[in-house]
């Protein structure tokens, strides 16, 4: 009798190491909206509401991808377009315009086990940016498309493009007019509109969409979709579709999504310089996070913030201005959405 009984006391052992080792794999992601000045006066409760609610559908479909045993590239996929699909958010459906009334979108994803990565910009008749972005990085021998040549590798993929007033709405074209005018005062030369550009309020130049996430594997993503600053020319392109300052993702350290005025953020490579800071300095997320855009960013006028996710599964969310629409969820941590800077 004792050997039977003795075997299946070691086989319930090896069950409930294997169950504890189960649960102890993390699983995590984290999404962001856009940064800027938001403030609670500014919403009314049902504005607030759908707000909330759009940011929960998001990071809870990202997360149940990875519930699932789905990799983190295609949470981070799920999760952003999501995003793109609603009007709130400046990324796809909610994208700003340009100082010539148009739409230009940029997007990029990257994935932590290899570093491969894809990214689109400027382009005008794509209503997912960042699924484009995943089929460059999937299908293309190059990282980053732009314009009409995007569009054509999009074409041969099989992906329908769609007319640019598709992403019209009357917020953000309210909006445009509001810059405009406030440009419009300067003077034409190159020099005298920089100077005005500067001059608008952060709320004209930053907007952005974005999610980060570590699977049941221990591989990390992160990917970065936006419409890019209201009243921009010249075919500027912003932080959200280069690697290493507004996506960056790499399994020996760290996934990072930026949100913020793009100019600081490329100058500084923020996203790849959160994770040097992980892998080289062994900083905690938090640290890292927070040296860069609280003490590098914020004392030259960097505006914006992070989402990061590390190979634990830790989550950090830091930015510097007075709100940025943000969740997450982890499969140590209930779910969690904030607009405000006091949540």
């Amino acid at each position: 009798m004792k050997t039977p009984l003795l075997a299946i006391f070691a086989s319930s052992l090896i069950a409930l190491s294997n169950s504890a080792l189960a649960a102890e794999t993390p699983f995590a992601i984290a999404i962001h909206g856009g940064a800027g000045t938001i403030e609670k006066a500014r919403f009314t409760p049902a504005q607030e509401k759908q707000y909330r609610a759009k940011l929960t559908q998001a990071v809870e479909t990202g997360y149940k991808v990875l519930q699932q045993g789905g990799e983190s590239l295609d949470a981070v996929t799920a999760a952003i377009t999501v995003l793109e699909q609603s009007p709130y958010f400046n990324a796809g459906r909610g994208a700003v315009y340009t100082y010539d009334g148009g739409h230009e979108l940029d997007a990029s994803i990257m994935d932590g086990r290899n570093r491969e990565a894809g990214a689109v910009a400027g382009v005008k008749h794509i209503e997912s940016p960042i699924k484009l972005a995943r089929l460059v990085m999937d299908n293309s021998v190059h990282v980053m498309l732009s314009g009409q040549g995007a569009e054509e590798f999009a074409k041969e993929q099989g992906v329908e493009l769609i007319e640019n007033n598709l992403f019209d709405t009357e917020p953000r074209y309210k909006a445009l007019l509001k810059a405009k005018q406030k440009l419009n005062k300067a003077k034409v030369t190159n020099k005298e509109y920089q100077a005005a550009h500067n001059a608008l309020p952060n709320s004209y130049k930053m907007g952005t969409v974005g999610a980060v996430a570590l699977d049941k594997n221990g591989n990390l993503a992160a990917g970065t979709s936006t419409g890019g600053m209201t009243a921009k020319r010249y075919g500027r392109v912003g932080d959200a579709p280069v690697i290493g300052a507004g996506t960056f993702a790499e399994n020996e350290s760290c996934a990072v999504s930026a949100t913020g005025h793009g100019e600081y953020f490329i100058r500084y490579n923020v996203a790849s310089d959160i994770c040097a800071r992980v892998k080289y300095q062994n900083k905690t997320i938090e640290q890292a996070g927070d040296e860069v855009i609280n003490q590098v960013l914020a004392p030259i006028g960097g505006t914006g913030g992070v989402i990061i996710v590390d190979t634990k599964g830790n989550i950090s969310l830091p930015f510097n201005t007075s709100g940025m629409y943000r969740a997450s969820k982890s499969n140590t941590q209930a779910t969690y959405v904030g607009i405000f800077n006091d949540e």
